[in-house]
């Protein structure tokens, strides 16, 4: 019975909940959040300096999270370039004291609180700026002239004052001493806001108290007092509604982060250090953001101009978009495709003339979604923060899920095609979990990820590696066919969203590596398995030609000066390079260089077994007789439980990636072992992974932008202040995204690359030139802005 329920339960979600049931609903749901959202900025304010300022949330101990945008933590060789030519003045009693200390610290970590009070402390720094603090009590007549002196001096300056306390404190709180207050500063805001016109001020509001723990002569600074003064500061500053841009902007934030630290305070006044460094770095992104534009820092940026390739892309969209328009006709459906059960792009029908352009049309609508969250000022954008709780129990649900979809498999050979789809789709969920929850910052979690990505690699060996010994199809059309699904969503993001195309590194590593593969199956003598049954010594060939290659990778692993050389040289650097180095490239080939030629040496090995009729590959047949099944399956156990020991026992990063390239294929090894030595474990995969599996290099890509956000640095937020709500929405309408561009990809493909040899000849002619023309664009747009620089 509770099989016959498992059965039907599962047919009844895959008959009500197919693909593209869910793609209409991510459609309608894009549109209303992308008109919510314009809506929401255009008539409730969408300036992401005033939601920095203004409010935010702790995610752990001493992270800050502002509303809607993510904050840059900024360290002292940015602070001091940012601060070369503005001065910085903190004006205030002992309060804005400290958050001068907190600032200055981020300029110079180590300079100190030197116990001075109730005088002016100057700072200077000779690679940075002049930054003072000047002791003022209360707000008074010395301090409008000292103000009125700086407005005589056309400077870039920034201005940070909070006054109060002592007025509350010499008056006892009294009803007079509030109104002398709002006099005082309707006296000071004129040249606050002539002081705005050339720089920036802050006026930062007054922060709580714990009156547990006050002393008796500040007893009367209660927390009813600080909100009618900071009332009286938002009511009077700012007055003169004429000039909107000369403003005083207010600093609320750290008010809000003090209100949950507060009661840590020694003397219930002033604030733990933890509290004051996250005010200090506040002032420091709303200063410095849109000076360095840190891909970190969100909030205080203005949006870039789009760059002249991104407005030719979208040219060729709308071009596209309006010839289907103008041509439209109805195309044949294809049967409805549900869930786990998608058909093979083999089995697609001949596309019409017309397909490219509907084809094309939908790439340009899901182009935009992309520039959208990642490029335009629409949706907003948190930072990523780690916890164990976030990354584990997501995994834990996958699995549930991906238990509950297991089904019977079709074929029960070792890492047939259901069972490598399978394993794709749950490393890369695996894979996605650690990227949005940021589980990088957990060495034991970043290690058995570097396996996973290994794994990919190793997959690519051993896929390619059984095609070309089994097939021999050494042909330009299946070459050019896997170029073209490995890199076309790619090409056309770093055309849309402006980025180098090592930024999505890891199709550069894999298109590089089946090269690799093709070259060295294909190069003199060509050694398939049909040329070596007829004589052992082939055998031999194939492991010389793989020799060959591991001393090929070895030199230049150990030669990064000449890998450098040939990999900077235009117009290779262009695919190599990323920010103007080749270092990040150097390091991903270096990481997983030798997960390739494990992969295809354990194919080798495999067919070679295969032949020789070594295996038992019948359904629920162990692979090897029962005591080598059981002691290969106990080594395997126990290199995974001493591989996790030994990476719970990393400290660093660094010394750890050195060994990753040596032990990553055991552990490869290890697992092939535990999923296909055991039959029953061979005769059943998951449907739930494998559909994922299929798609899983466009849900690799994808992720950069529309489901994390700030080019994979923060996370997209479509329904903001409800964190969990978000990544269910976001994540549905990213899979549906990814899933599409499958399609489109596997549409334009029969398209782009005919089968007859001249006119494939003429398309890579065509593409070559295109090529070229982007590279000599690309190269002719960094020279001129060298030049503005």
């Amino acid at each position: 019975m509770a099989v016959l329920a498992y059965s039907l339960g599962k047919r009844e979600i895959n008959q009500y909940f197919c693909i593209k049931n869910a793609k209409l609903l991510s459609l309608v749901a894009v549109i209303l959040l992308t008109v919510f959202h314009t809506v929401s900025r255009y008539y409730g304010g969408g300036d992401t300096c005033e939601w920095l300022l203004s409010s935010g949330r702790f995610l752990g101990e001493n992270v800050w999270q502002p509303y809607g945008c993510m904050m840059h933590k900024y360290k002292s060789i940015e602070a001091k370039t940012c601060l070369a030519e503005k001065r910085v003045a903190f004006i205030g009693d002992s309060r804005i004291r400290q958050l001068f200390y907190s600032y200055i610290q981020i300029i110079d970590p180590t300079q100190k609180e030197n116990g001075r009070k109730h005088e002016n402390i100057p700072f200077e720094d000779r690679s940075s700026s002049v930054n003072d603090f000047l002791w003022y009590a209360e707000v008074n007549n010395s301090l409008k002239e000292r103000l009125m002196s700086w407005t005589e001096v056309k400077a870039s300056t920034c201005t940070v004052l909070c006054l109060a306390k002592w007025s509350i404190k010499l008056r006892s709180g009294s009803s007079e001493a509030l109104q002398q207050y709002r006099a005082n500063l309707t006296a000071i805001s004129l040249p606050l806001e002539q002081l705005a016109e050339d720089g920036e001020v802050y006026w930062v509001l007054q922060d709580p108290v714990h009156e547990e723990v006050l002393s008796d002569n500040r007893k009367m600074i209660t927390n009813e007092q600080l909100d009618l003064y900071n009332e009286a500061a938002l009511g009077t500053l700012n007055s003169n509604k004429k000039n909107a841009k000369a403003r005083v902007r207010f600093l609320g934030a750290s008010r809000q982060a003090a209100m949950e630290t507060i009661a840590q305070s020694a003397d219930g006044l002033h604030l733990p250090e933890n509290t004051r460094n996250v005010g200090a770095m506040i002032l420091m992104n709303a200063v410095c953001n849109k000076v360095l534009r840190p891909i970190h820092g969100s909030c205080c940026q203005a949006l870039p101009a789009p760059s002249l390739l991104q407005k030719l892309t979208a040219c060729v969209f709308l071009g596209s978009t309006l010839v289907f328009l103008v041509h439209w006709k109805s195309r044949p459906t294809p049967p409805d495709v549900e869930s786990g059960e998608e058909k093979p792009a083999t089995a697609a029908l001949p596309l019409s003339h017309k397909a490219p352009f509907q084809a094309m049309c939908k790439m340009g609508l899901i182009m935009a979604y992309f520039y959208l969250c990642d490029r335009a000022d629409v949706f907003m954008k948190e930072q990523k923060f780690y916890t164990h709780t976030t990354f584990f129990i997501p995994l834990v649900y996958m699995f549930v899920l991906g238990i509950f979809y297991s089904e019977n498999s079709k074929e029960t050979k070792l890492l047939n095609r259901e069972q490598t789809d399978e394993w794709k789709g749950w490393m890369q969920l695996v894979i996605l979990i650690y990227h949005i929850s940021g589980a990088s910052a957990f060495i034991p979690v970043y290690m058995h990820v570097r396996v996973l990505v290994a794994a990919y690699l190793f997959q690519t060996g051993y896929g390619h590696f059984s095609f070309f010994w089994l097939k021999g199809d050494f042909g330009l059309y299946r070459v050019c066919q896997v170029l073209f699904r490995l890199n076309f969503l790619v090409i056309v993001l770093c055309l849309v969203m402006d980025r180098p195309y090592q930024f999505y590194y890891f199709v550069p590593l894999v298109t590089f590596w089946f090269v690799i593969i093709y070259a060295t199956m294909a190069m003199w003598p060509q050694i398939l398995q049909k040329k070596a049954n007829g004589s052992g010594m082939w055998h031999i060939g194939i492991l010389v030609k793989l020799l060959g290659l591991l001393l090929f990778i070895c030199f230049f692993a150990y030669s990064q000066g000449l890998f450098e050389n040939i990999f900077s040289v235009w117009p290779v650097s262009k695919l190599f390079e990323l920010n103007g180095s080749i270092h990040e490239w150097w390091f991903r080939w270096k990481l997983d260089r030798f997960a390739i030629i494990h992969g295809m040496l354990f194919a080798f090995v495999y067919l070679l077994l295969q032949k020789c009729q070594v295996l038992s590959e019948g359904r629920g047949e162990s692979l090897f007789s029962t005591r080598i099944s059981n002691i290969l399956l106990l080594i395997s156990v126990v290199s995974f439980m001493g591989y996790s020991i030994w990476a719970s026992s990393c400290k660093n990063k660094t010394e750890c990636n050195e060994m990753h390239p040596y032990i990553s294929g055991l552990q490869i090894l290890a697992f092939i072992l535990i999923r296909n030595i055991p039959g029953y474990a061979r005769s059943l995969y998951s449907s739930f992974f494998a559909w994922f599996g299929k798609i899983s290099l466009e849900l690799f890509i994808c992720q950069y932008h529309i489901w994390l956000a700030a080019d994979t640095k923060g996370i997209l937020v479509l329904i903001p202040g409800n964190p969990s709500l978000n990544i269910i929405l976001s994540t549905f309408i990213f899979v549906c995204v990814a899933h599409e561009i499958s399609l489109i990809t596997n549409d334009l493909a029969q398209v782009a690359i005919p089968k007859d040899g001249a006119a494939l000849l003429k398309r890579l002619l065509a593409a070559g030139v295109f090529t070229l023309g982007l590279l000599l664009m690309s190269k002719s747009a960094e020279g001129n802005q060298g030049e503005g620089h």
